[in-house]
């Protein structure tokens, strides 16, 4: 199944830096989407599905990878990147 709602560009493994990237501003609202599914307690699988389009029944490591990455990327930027948003 093809979610609609699915930003392009998305990756797997977002990529690491300890400044903001391409890649963070280009998928801020993904960020936001995860932070909000994580304070809804939304389970890594749930928000594979829903907010990146991976099937967790068909790819569940990629799934729990792919989220992982993303939530912990949005909690990056939540406490620390923002600063660079403001500078």
């Amino acid at each position: 199944m093809k979610y609609t709602d699915v930003e392009p560009g998305l990756q797997d493994d977002v990529p690491w830096s300890e400044s903001l990237t391409a890649y963070d501003k280009q998928h801020f609202k993904t960020y936001l989407r995860f932070l909000d599914a994580s304070a809804d307690d939304a389970s890594y699988e749930e928000m594979a599905q829903v907010i990146l389009g991976i099937d967790p029944a068909e790819e569940p490591v990629r799934a729990r990878k792919a989220a992982r990455s993303h939530l912990d990327r949005a909690n990056w930027m939540m406490t620390t990147g923002y600063k660079e948003l403001f500078a």
